[in-house]
């Protein structure tokens, strides 16, 4: 959206103002967006964690424990818990690594991901009307801000870790845990959030 032809648009004082509604319309974001995952969490029975591991999984397809480790910043006795819980509950199962048989792949299983995705289905029309509200090139804009916002917050959040954590990027894939990316699974963005 321009800001050609209002006057003073460019001043350092409308900057000001102008980050200072993004900084408290990002803030929001983040809190509407842990309470919504929260409310997903709660209908099965899981905890935020596990709902951001069958994202990661959603996104990217089956993964390694390390893969799992390296993203999530927890320790791997943590990562093994969390797998054997998702198990348990019917979300994933782990399967041989197809050219490594001294790995494991942890999946998703298809029955699992139907479950998580009708809940994000009310979600999922509202955003897909947000995005008709918009050109393609302001969509543009929007995803560059996001994506870069999701690659800041997740490098503060490895120096939080301390020296030598994961920074949850495996082979330069960016995920935007900060944005309201809904999609339908493969990479979309569909899964849980």
């Amino acid at each position: 959206m321009s800001s050609e032809g209002r006057p003073g648009s460019d001043s350092e004082e409308h900057r000001a103002e102008v980050i200072g509604e993004l900084i408290r319309a990002e803030r929001e974001m983040s809190s509407v967006a842990v309470m919504f995952h929260s409310a997903i969490a709660e209908k099965r029975g899981l905890s935020a964690i596990e709902t951001k591991a069958l994202d990661w999984l959603d996104r990217d397809g089956a993964l390694t424990a390390k893969e799992l480790v390296h993203r999530s910043g927890l320790a791997p006795a943590s990562v093994t818990g969390l797998v054997d819980r998702l198990a348990k509950k019917g979300y994933v199962r782990r399967v041989p690594h197809p050219t490594d048989q001294r790995r494991v792949l942890i999946e998703i299983i298809p029955e699992g991901h139907a479950d998580m995705q009708v809940l994000f289905e009310d979600f999922k029309h509202e955003v897909q009307e947000l995005h008709s509200e918009f050109t393609t090139e302001e969509l543009e804009l929007v995803a560059r801000f996001i994506g870069e916002a999701t690659r800041r917050q997740r490098r503060a959040a490895a120096r939080l870790r301390g020296p030598g954590t994961a920074d949850g990027d495996v082979d330069g894939k960016a995920d935007a845990d900060v944005g309201m990316g809904v999609g339908s699974g493969s990479g979309s963005g569909a899964g849980p959030r």
